[in-house]
């Protein structure tokens, strides 16, 4: 019971996504006095939030009664847990905001707003901030209902800078995905994969050019409707319905309760965009950038040139879009200038094309600068009117261009040209990709999110720290203080990125964050320094033996992450 003058400006909840079905999806507040209650507030929580959110805001009068309903569990669960409420009243604070935050002694780390007159800075804050406030009142009329026959909404796409400032972008995402979602399918598809054939693939790719062995393409055609009865899977199913295909691994025993599909999504990416540098090509799809090597991004691909498979380029975009729609990830490595393409924002040289080859955009560059004496010192006769693409295929810029010398009065056309050759090199496969994306995906969603948060919603976050994954854990016979768990942690701290990434691969059946752990100790329980410990991806759960030390307990996670890939479950493989 507050005094009439109090106004509940705003009513935060905390909540934690690691509750899994424990964790509240939607909550709609009411208001009033006695059973005269008007509904205020109507919130889809993001399910992979762990923190706050507002589920009433913008209030201008008091009200005696706040009733918060939660309307929908995550995964369609029980017994919501809230893990904190707030009020804030309506009371006028001092956001911080004034001419002295601009003054240059705060702006030691915004270099490129030195030399802007403080007041300056501050009246454009201002104007931001109108500007936003007037966004969020117009944006739910941007975006219409859902109908993947609309065009791209040009007019977001012209603010897309502000958008990351909205408070009511993310209600708009999750209700166009919600209105876009298909029934949950009547069957789930099951799938005989044989892993071995794959990894045998993998070794050398070469001795079959029909990649007909890689998981990839037994799920693939394992998908196909079997009759003409069937349809294809739409990949808009409720978030809920979380696992898509059901995976029998072929001499591996398994009962596929989420962690075999994982598995085959895990080892699809593998074979599309592979961690490691050193192994050939698995898959005709992507190619490898020339700055794998050296670089920052060295780790990068971009869709084959050469590739003509265009039905399964659109299939990889309809995984994209239900993973981004989902829980599960497909782990892609791809540069932004691939992903700003897939959401249809602008790509540039400079600022997209180093990514992929950084040591052609400084060529070009210096050639753009360079005298005649250094230009003919450097290229001769030998420059013409051809450049290689990424697949390593030496296309001609202009009719005849093999063969046509470049001048030093015509290196500005030739730069143009090359420029132009490599940023649309892979414009057919792109547009296959988010053909199927878009058969999944709203283009309003793709239109209200930046190129970075839609790669992170289908291939996860690839930084995986120590902090991240002790919050996403949880104990069961065990506490936080145990030994064991404190070798763990210590373990995992002198891991590099990618041994925590394989180490979470062999827990969750995902490479990339969020994912849940669950840690329990061994069967066994007594110290040893030869037991490997044991992980049921299905459940996300990690059996933890007692090692002796840090040092044990870090040997044996390291070398079960990257070599106990082949799942038993001490039943026959051959049992049905």
């Amino acid at each position: 019971n507050l005094l009439k003058t109090i106004i509940k400006h705003k009513l935060i909840l905390t909540v934690d996504s690691t509750d899994d079905t424990y964790m509240p999806k939607r909550v709609t507040v009411f208001g009033g006095e006695g059973d005269n209650l008007k509904k205020y507030g109507d919130v889809n929580i993001d399910e992979n939030l762990i923190g706050e959110v507002c589920v009433l805001e913008d209030m201008t009068i008091h009200l005696p009664i706040i009733e918060i309903r939660i309307e929908e569990c995550r995964d369609g669960g029980i017994d919501v847990r809230i893990r904190g409420l707030k009020i804030k009243s309506s009371c006028e604070r001092d956001l911080g905001l004034n001419a002295d935050v601009f003054q240059s002694p705060h702006l030691v780390r915004y270099p490129r707003l030195e030399g802007t007159p403080p007041d300056v800075l501050y009246r454009r804050a201002l104007v931001i901030l109108r500007f936003i406030s007037l966004l969020d009142s117009l944006l739910p009329h941007l975006v219409p209902a859902w109908d993947y026959s609309l065009g791209t909404f040009n007019q977001i796409k012209s603010i897309k800078q502000f958008l990351l400032l909205s408070k009511r972008r993310s209600t708009l995402i999750i209700q166009c995905l919600k209105d876009s979602e298909s029934s949950k399918p009547n069957f789930m598809p099951r799938l005989y994969i044989n892993r071995r054939l794959a990894m045998e693939h993998r070794d050398n790719p070469s001795l079959d050019p029909t990649c007909k062995n890689a998981v990839f393409t037994q799920v693939y055609e394992g998908l196909k409707p079997s009759d003409k009865y069937e349809k294809t899977l739409d990949y808009r199913w409720p978030v809920r319905h979380d696992q898509w295909w059901e995976c029998k691994f072929i001499a591996e025993g398994i009962i596929d309760q989420g962690g075999g599909f994982r598995d085959s999504l895990a080892d699809m990416s593998e074979e599309l965009c592979p961690s490691s540098a050193e192994c050939a090509m698995p898959l005709p799809f992507f190619t490898r950038t020339s700055n794998q090597g050296a670089g920052e991004a060295r780790d990068f691909y971009v869709p084959n040139p050469s590739c003509r498979e265009f039905h399964k380029l659109e299939w990889i975009g309809q995984l994209m879009g239900a993973a981004l729609r989902g829980k599960d990830f497909l782990v892609l490595a791809l540069p932004g200038l691939v992903w700003k393409q897939l959401t249809g924002e602008a790509v540039s040289w400079s600022e997209d094309f180093p990514a992929v080859d950084s040591v052609l955009v400084k060529l070009l560059e210096a050639m753009e600068h360079m005298d005649k004496e250094t230009f003919d010192f450097k290229f001769g006769q030998e420059l013409v009117y051809s450049t290689p693409l990424s697949d390593g295929r030496l296309v001609e810029l202009i009719p005849g261009g093999g063969s046509v010398v470049v001048r030093y009065e015509d290196r500005m056309e030739f730069v143009r040209l090359v420029q132009k050759a490599r940023l649309e090199e892979s414009r057919e496969q792109i547009a296959a990709i988010q053909a199927g994306l878009l058969k999944v995906v709203p283009q309003a969603v793709l239109d209200l999110l930046a190129w970075q948060e839609v790669e992170k919603k289908v291939c996860g976050d690839p930084e995986i720290t120590v902090e991240a994954l002790k919050r996403l854990t949880r104990y069961e016979d065990l506490e936080p203080t145990d030994i064991r768990v404190q070798y763990l942690w210590e373990a995992l701290t002198n891991f590099t990125n990618e041994d925590r990434s394989r180490f979470l691969r062999f827990v969750t059946g995902r490479s990339r964050l969020p994912a849940p752990i669950y840690i329990f100790p061994d069967k066994q329980g007594s110290e040893t320094t030869d037991a490997l410990p044991q992980s049921s991806t299905c459940s996300s759960t990690l059996y933890l033996p007692k090692y002796p030390s840090a040092k044990v307990c870090e040997e044996k996670l390291r070398y079960a992450a990257y070599n106990c890939v082949a799942i038993d479950t001490d039943m026959s493989p051959w049992e049905e």
